[in-house]
């Protein structure tokens, strides 16, 4: 039975009630509220809680903000990880929206909902335009990750477990299907070719032959998020002592996802790389991404294309893996990709293609 004792000033005035709950094979729990009657009601959840045998130690998840795990997070974990820079930017929103304030305890699934629908509705200081659903699910995703973090590791448990995991993620955003159409491809290289950036060209069909992501081909500085004012790590970018010209092969030994990967090169990417000169510090391609971006889009100008990202390159460089009859564990070994799932929504098989393989 629960002990609810009065506290009093030095006056004799009640100004708040001391709930106790003493249990066998549980530690003692104290706790102090202004009503009586929250007091009691506190209690006799606690007790519940007990009798039934699923209690747990709520005084670090109460004595915990969102703030504070974030920060542990960006401490402890982030600088293990090979991608810092989306987290840390990530980890900035969250700490400085409503959800930092909150104690864990205080975390429960209708405000991670309210923040949700907050944040779907929000301007980007960035692009003028509403948040992508895509960028609110990496916030909650990441938010969950740093909680069950918590839990398993820092013996933080959550009384009714990841509140992340109990709403609605925003529907996710449509895969981008754009690719080379009719003779896009040779309009594109032929303004590449007489752009004033004599990388261009190179870089171009480089990719569309890799698969391999701008930040794997080109030394990359990226650009300050103006949200947050992080400027994001730099990228080395293909390196001549990773290419094994005989053996056709490009090693990457950091990528996006973590993990190194070794890329096939083909007939036509040797090529392209044997025709380039060779740099004193060691990169395959002289320029960074930063310089050679603006040169590719007035080169798509030039062309008259329009909608072709360079990241799209990739896109179409994977589905022309699966067109040469590659399964999908071999493209993924190619592409990097470490999930199935991922790898469709980068993959666009032309339904003219499919049909030629029906015969």
């Amino acid at each position: 039975m629960a002990t609810i004792n009065s506290r009093e000033d030095q006056d004799g005035i009640t100004i708040g009630w001391q709930a106790i709950v003493r249990k066998k094979g549980y530690p003692s729990q104290t706790k102090t509220f202004r009503a009586k009657r929250d007091a009691e009601a506190w209690a006799r959840i606690i007790e519940s809680e007990m009798d039934r045998g699923v209690w747990r130690d709520r005084s670090r998840a109460e004595a915990t903000s969102v703030a504070d795990l974030l920060d542990r997070y960006a401490r402890e974990i982030l600088p293990e990880k090979k991608s810092r820079q989306g987290p840390s930017s990530v980890i900035r929103i969250l700490t400085a929206s409503e959800l930092g304030k909150l104690s864990l305890a205080a975390l429960s699934p209708e405000k991670l909902a309210l923040y949700r629908d907050r944040r779907i509705k929000s301007i980007s200081k960035k692009t003028g335009r509403t948040l992508t659903s895509q960028t609110v699910r990496h916030e909650i995703a990441l938010l969950s990750r740093v909680i069950t973090h918590a839990i398993k590791e820092w013996g933080i448990p959550l009384a009714h477990g990841n509140p992340c995991l109990q709403i609605k993620m925003p529907a996710q955003s449509g895969a981008r299907d754009r690719r080379l159409m009719d003779n896009e491809e040779e309009k594109l290289l032929s303004a590449c070719g007489d752009a004033r950036n004599p990388w261009l060209r190179p870089v171009v069909v480089f990719a569309i032959e890799t698969a391999m992501r701008a930040g794997e081909i080109l030394e990359s500085y990226g650009t300050t998020d103006t949200e947050t004012g992080i400027r994001p790590q730099k990228t080395p970018g293909l390196q001549w002592s990773d290419v094994d010209l005989k053996k056709r092969t490009a090693h990457l030994p950091k990528t996006k996802n973590g993990e190194a990967r070794t890329v096939p090169l083909s007939s036509r990417a040797v090529a392209t790389l044997e025709a380039l000169p060779r740099n004193l510090d060691g990169r395959v391609f002289g320029v960074t991404y930063e310089g050679i971006h603006q040169s590719y889009v007035r080169a798509c100008r030039r062309a008259n294309i329009t909608g072709l990202t360079f990241h799209d390159l990739r896109h179409e460089a994977t589905s022309r893996l699966f067109e040469k009859g590659l399964n999908p564990m071999q493209v993924a070994a190619i592409t990097g990709h470490k999930t199935l799932q991922m790898l469709k929504r980068y993959t666009h098989l032309r339904a003219e293609d499919l049909a030629k393989l029906l015969g």
